[in-house]
């Protein structure tokens, strides 16, 4: 009985060091995951090949602690990816915010940020862009309240020309026009809304199959338009160091200069404006970088994208990111950003590359 006794008071006396020892073990911390939802109607979730194109070049560049969410499975597209998705067909962003709809979505998600293509069909409905705007603000105001911290993406949605509606076109101009204003009227450091221009340069004829959804040029072009965007969002890199093959160091030196950059205002409203600016190549070899300046007197940049922007005082600075620098003989790349003041004159810019 004696011995027996021993043996437990020995069996109890490891049970606890070890206890000590495993309550020491750190466990390595993991990245936390980041889940986006993709918000809007049949062009982001029927199928939404788009999603699946982002998703998988997201993957591609280290991005792999990401969730895409929502309330409604994957579409089709024949493409494996992260489908959950909150596309609902036919929705209208009006009856969305009316109804309060959203906000349901919200606490079974809980996404972090939310790329919202929404009004193609308040659009086709004839909703003024005022109510479109409006319906927009409230949604956003749902989101804050789900996550104050929520970063929002919202499109400048893509062009329609459906047969049915000769006035479509030009209502989503109108949209379009609007939207940058309204974004900078609604953005806050905490929680910023930016713009994403999925309107210029995609084509009803050639990048949709009705004029209205896009076919697979126009899911490509929307998936080109969201990454940047996303990505500076996601801010802090990718979680997984994207596998880069080395290229021999180049010999020559390129000169200074041989690039040049053309400046535009997009769209202006009464204390601020919108505008871009495209790098061209100029030269004959292709260039690994470029850098844009000019100077901005009585004139502040809020927000900027496809180009890491700073300004002191009046003088501006815009560099190339990392999926724009490189530009081959006659290549371009344009970025874009928002201002508080008046937009004239336009500045003269000067670009160097390397």
């Amino acid at each position: 009985m004696r011995r027996n006794s021993t043996v437990l008071t020995v069996l109890a006396a490891v049970a606890v060091t070890l206890g000590f020892l495993l309550a020491g073990t750190a466990v390595p911390a993991q990245a936390a995951t980041t889940k986006i939802m993709a918000l809007g109607d049949s062009i982001t979730g029927s199928p939404g090949c788009w999603r699946a194109l982002l998703w998988n070049r997201l993957n591609d560049a280290g991005y792999t602690n990401l969730d895409f969410v929502g309330t409604l499975p994957p579409q089709g597209c024949g493409i494996a990816h992260d489908g959950d998705n909150e596309g609902h067909g036919g929705a209208l962003v009006t009856n969305v915010a009316d109804q309060n709809q959203l906000p349901g979505w919200l606490a079974a998600t809980r996404p972090d940020i939310v790329m919202m293509h929404f009004g193609t069909n308040d659009v086709w409905s004839n909703r003024p862009t005022a109510t479109i705007l409006a319906a927009y603000g409230k949604l956003v105001d749902q989101m804050r309240a789900d996550n104050p911290n929520m970063k929002v993406l919202v499109a400048q949605i893509i062009p329609m020309n459906p047969s049915t509606c000769g006035e479509c076109a030009q209502r989503v101009v109108a949209l379009n026009a609007a939207i940058p204003g309204w974004a900078a009227s609604k953005t806050t450091a905490r929680s910023p809304v930016v713009v994403v221009d999925q309107w210029t340069g995609f084509s009803t004829a050639s990048d949709t199959y009705d004029g209205v959804h896009p076919n697979a040029s126009g899911d490509q072009k929307m998936s080109n338009r969201w990454f940047p965007a996303l990505t500076a969002m996601l801010g802090s890199g990718p979680t997984t160091p994207p596998t880069v093959t080395p290229t021999p160091t180049p010999t020559v030196t390129p000169p200074a200069g041989g690039c040049t950059a053309t400046y535009q205002t997009v769209n202006q409203w009464p204390d601020g404006f919108q505008a871009e600016v495209t790098v061209k190549n100029t030269g004959t070899s292709s260039r690994t970088s470029w850098t844009v300046s000019w100077n901005f007197a009585n004139r502040q940049i809020s927000q900027s994208w496809n180009a890491a922007v700073t300004q002191t005082g009046s003088t501006v600075t815009a560099k190339n990111v990392e999926w724009n620098g490189s530009l081959a003989p006659g290549a371009t790349a344009t970025f874009g950003f928002l201002a508080s003041g008046n937009s004239s004159p336009s500045p003269t810019v000067s670009c160097t590359a390397g």
